[in-house]
């Protein structure tokens, strides 16, 4: 069965035994993070679209081709779909060199060629010289390199990546981050990477879409969605430590104002937000600011029209590396506090304590308001 689409888009329907209400799409050579904590569905994703799970109702298409559609009771086999895909483990055959594991998965591995077509996607990620190696005899790293040349070799429709970095030490996958990203440009097929890593989302993907108990909460570039989450629960989930409530007073022509306790906050212009409505609002720690000196008051150019100037005391400073974590309250803000991040050595320059006192800047163009203002709601 074929329909017009390019790419993959998939959309999935159950209440058991996993619940899942899912909506994804992903580009042909995009490549799409689904990010979420355990249990929140990610897997089951991704073995319904390989079709080794049929949710109880659902419709995948890619490039133009149907491979389920539960209206229609149709539903085209596994090794039809040609997924590829590298799990977590890499589930390689032990008793098999890397080069034969690479080659039981060309589709024509018994062709006169099939021996070099193997070499040659081992070279393609790096594995020159290794090639009679038996899992046991690699490394992890080495490991998780001819699972994706084992998957290539499918001549794959879509690649999919379950968690495929989770069993290597940092530094194994800080460059192993960066040959999928120079692999990726050779690469024609939509690509979905699992993963409860919003860093590695931030750094692979092109965009992410969110999961939580099986539901896709929301998509788009990972930087936007972590920076202006659709909801309170978004907002958790990607870790937003600056969460409050407030009410918007009124809409302007380039701004919305939001009262915060007795401040008048600016922000960004969100007149879907009624006047008079309660809602939450957040900030990444990095909308957080010291205010602006003399010097770059005068560069009107580095001072943003939304600026909120407020004071503040340090409550907690915690050195993190090369980064210092601030706990901050306002007076004009209660009992509630704001988290800030410096680089040390500004810190150390500035010689922070408890009770150190700032002036500070809010930028309201980071600030995002969202309907759901239950803010008292355990995190998830």
């Amino acid at each position: 069965m074929t329909d017009s689409c390019t790419g993959l888009e998939v959309s999935l329907r159950q209440s058991a035994p996993i619940p899942l209400s899912v909506e994804l799409t992903c580009g042909p050579g995009e490549i799409l993070a689904l990010v979420g904590p355990s249990g929140s569905g990610k897997s089951t994703v991704l073995r319904c679209i390989a079709g080794l799970h049929t949710p109880a109702e659902g419709r995948i298409t890619c490039n133009g081709q149907t491979w389920l559609d539960t209206r229609a009771r149709y539903a085209t086999p596994t090794p039809e779909r040609r997924i590829g895909m590298v799990f977590q483990n890499y589930a390689l055959f032990p008793h098999l060199s890397a080069l034969d594991n690479v080659r039981e998965a060309l589709p024509d591995r018994r062709a006169a060629h099939a021996r070099d077509r193997a070499a040659c996607l081992l070279s393609k990620v790096n594995l020159e010289g290794l090639e009679h190696r038996r899992p046991h005899q690699l490394s992890g790293g080495q490991q998780q390199r001819v699972a994706v040349a084992r998957a290539l070799a499918r001549e794959p429709r879509a690649l999919l990546l379950d968690e495929p970095f989770s069993a290597v030490d940092r530094a194994t996958r800080e460059k192993l981050y960066g040959e999928l990203a120079e692999l990726r440009r050779e690469l024609a097929m939509p690509v979905i990477l699992v993963t409860h890593d919003l860093e590695e989302a931030v750094m692979l993907a092109d965009r992410m879409t969110l999961l939580s108990q099986g539901s896709s909460l929301q998509s788009g570039p990972p930087l936007s969605v972590i920076r202006r989450p659709d909801s309170v629960l978004v907002a958790r989930l990607v870790g937003q430590r600056n969460l409050f409530t407030g009410q918007v007073l009124n809409h302007r022509t380039d701004w919305t104002e939001l009262r915060w306790h007795s401040l008048i906050l600016k922000v960004r212009r969100q007149p879907d937000h009624l006047p008079g409505a309660r809602v939450a609002w957040c900030i990444p720690p990095e909308g957080v600011l010291l205010n602006a000196t003399r010097a770059e008051r005068e560069h009107e150019a580095l001072i943003d029209s939304l600026d909120n100037p407020l004071p503040a005391r340090v409550e907690k400073a915690l050195t993190l590396g090369d980064r210092v974590r601030l706990s901050l309250k306002t007076p004009e803000a209660g009992e509630e506090t704001l988290a800030m991040t410096l680089p040390r050595h500004l810190g150390d320059r500035l010689e922070l304590s408890t009770g150190s006192r700032l002036d500070l800047r809010l930028r309201g163009s980071d600030i995002q308001l969202m309907a759901d203002s239950t803010l008292v709601s355990p995190d998830p």
